[in-house]
């Protein structure tokens, strides 16, 4: 018998049935997915496409279960082309979020320990642009399917774009002068991966150069994100890109030191700068000042772009304690001498 209306019993069926297609879709993930992971061999793909699987799977089991427990019940034809709407775009979208997961994994385990290996640093750069255009496109693909499934005419939809183009375009001005920005970052190449570099107050290291920002990780920890049109108009120091360090240092002699000395701790320091590792071989050594309690020297060095600053400067210093102790070299501090004289009387 056909009719037109819902029974109590009609709802409490179909409530029965999405209970029961949740459980057995739970079930069929932990039963069978636990037993195919532990015969799978580890870190193989077989054992990729098992985990990318299992989330998609079960939701999608989810989906067809609630999908085939609502046909039960009578619905209005715009209720079930409500229903028919909704279930097209949630199985689309499954599908395509095991495609991006599927791709992602494979860039993330085959194809990005290459480009690492590689000597360029523009393979590093470029991979995440790819993969975050291939997911876009993806995106956008399915729900073009998704639409065109539920019936609606994507053709006429895709045209009608172009009739509000003008106005998507001022809107998104500001994304498209940072996309347009970060192909100028590619194309100039201020910067790396991994580079530390200065954008106007941001001091720090490029974790990644993205369609719309840059992401800086900044010396205290912290991450500033930085859009790309901003960054393309603004002063950049590369840090990283300098062929060395170079390190100016200011010593003071007490005043009774000999020329003689003065001309060993001169060439002391030149020896120091070349037996350290972390530095280079040139350096400079000047007397520069008779101070008002010190003799200055201006000592210059070079620490080498691999060395560690921090480590480098200091080796040298302590070199200089004790080299300068080793040929009685004392170092100066503030004095003052006050004269006294006694008048007759």
């Amino acid at each position: 018998m056909n009719r037109d209306y819902n029974t109590f019993w009609d709802y409490l069926v179909a409530i029965f049935l999405i209970a029961g297609a949740v459980f057995l879709a739970k079930l069929i993930y932990e039963v069978i997915y636990n037993y195919i992971e532990k015969h799978t061999p580890k870190n193989t793909f077989p054992e990729i496409l098992i985990k990318l699987l299992k989330e998609p799977l079960l939701f999608g089991m989810i989906i067809l279960g609630i999908w085939y427990s609502l046909q039960t019940l009578h619905f209005s034809k715009g209720g079930e082309k409500f229903i028919n709407t909704v279930y097209y775009f949630l199985i689309t979208f499954d599908i395509a979020w095991f495609i991006v997961r599927f791709i992602d994994s494979i860039i993330e385990k085959y194809i990005s320990p290459f480009t690492k290996e590689t000597e360029t640093k523009l393979d590093d750069q470029l991979l995440p642009l790819l993969r975050k255009a291939i997911k876009a496109i993806i995106w956008i693909l399915a729900a073009l399917v998704a639409l065109k499934n539920a019936g609606y005419d994507v053709g006429a939809i895709v045209a009608s774009l172009g009739i509000g183009g003008l106005a998507f375009a001022l809107a998104a001005k500001d994304t498209l002068a940072n996309f347009f920005g970060s192909i100028t970052i590619f194309l100039d190449e201020p910067f790396a991966i991994g580079d530390r570099v200065k954008i106007d107050n941001y001091d720090g290291y490029v974790e990644e150069i993205g369609l719309r920002s840059t992401r800086v990780r900044l010396l205290n920890g912290r991450v500033v994100t930085v859009a790309n049109s901003l960054v393309v108009n603004a002063p950049i120091e590369n840090i990283s890109s300098e062929p060395n360090r170079k390190v100016v240092l200011t010593l003071g002699l007490v005043y009774n030191t000999s020329s003689k000395e003065m001309k060993r701790a001169l060439e002391l320091l030149k020896d120091i700068a070349k037996r350290c590792e972390l530095t280079c071989d040139d350096s400079v050594a000047a007397f520069i000042n008779f101070n008002s309690s010190s003799l200055d020297i201006e000592f210059i060095y070079y620490i080498k772009k691999e060395s560690c600053i921090y480590e480098a400067k200091s080796q040298i210093n302590l070199m200089i304690l004790e080299e300068f102790k080793e040929n009685n070299l004392e170092f100066a501090f503030p004095t003052r001498v006050v004269y006294l004289s006694k008048e007759e009387g």
